[in-house]
């Protein structure tokens, strides 16, 4: 009982995997560069379409309609709302000495932050600076 139960199993799963790669995966249609090349295509217009629309017609990147100054970014947004707080470096010397195997070890400088990892100052926190 258990060897045809163990056999028709099998069976099953090997008959499964017979469909091929064409059953599998269907031959035809666009290539991978025409998808990605019409999905950008359509983003660039939208883009292009909604900038128009909220500069109130205008072509952007037009010389005369610089709007560099009145533009955000989620970057010059999270840095002025949250601003970083100064974490200094601290440079240690490293006395000339011996290695474990006894082998001499130069002097050097090394440098590591204060703390350990990076603190942000929250709304209102860091007005005066």
């Amino acid at each position: 009982m258990l060897r045809t139960a163990t056999v028709l199993a099998a069976t099953a799963f090997l008959s499964a995997c017979s469909g091929g790669k064409d059953h599998i995966l269907p031959q035809g249609g666009p290539s991978m560069q025409e998808v990605y090349a019409a999905h950008f295509a359509r983003t660039r217009q939208f883009d292009t379409e909604g900038a128009r629309a909220r500069i109130g017609g205008r072509s952007p990147g037009a010389e005369d309609d610089s709007l560099a100054g009145w533009t955000r970014a989620a970057h010059t947004e999270i840095e002025s709302i949250f601003p970083r707080l100064p974490n200094p470096d601290l440079v240690m010397y490293v006395f000339p000495h011996l290695s474990a195997e006894g082998h001499p070890v130069p002097g050097y400088a090394t440098t590591f932050p204060l703390y350990e990892s990076v603190q942000y100052a929250l709304p209102g926190e860091a007005e005066g600076r």
